[in-house]
């Protein structure tokens, strides 16, 4: 029998998370163990902050950030560069 992949979802509620819930939801197989992580709770926010969640909706796949999900978020180089603090 092959091991459970365990997946996280973090969420904020928003509707293109809850899309993104489902789409997993859908793909999901029976070796699948799917959590909902809502970013509200304090023990979701230091699981995300562990993985380096940086934007939600994200997804880790047995303890990685999916690729998809990894290095985006915002940055405050990028944000200076687009004028963000300067008059």
């Amino acid at each position: 029998m092959a091991q459970k992949r365990k997946i996280e979802i973090f969420s904020a509620g928003c509707g293109l998370c809850e899309e993104t819930i489902e789409m997993v939801n859908q793909m999901a197989c029976s070796n699948c163990e799917v959590s909902i992580l809502d970013m509200k709770n304090a023990g979701a926010v230091a699981r995300a902050k562990d993985l380096g969640v940086r934007s939600l909706p994200a997804v880790a796949v047995n303890g990685v950030l999916a690729s998809c999900c990894a290095g985006r978020g915002p940055d405050g180089a990028a944000l200076r560069a687009a004028g963000v603090g300067t008059p």
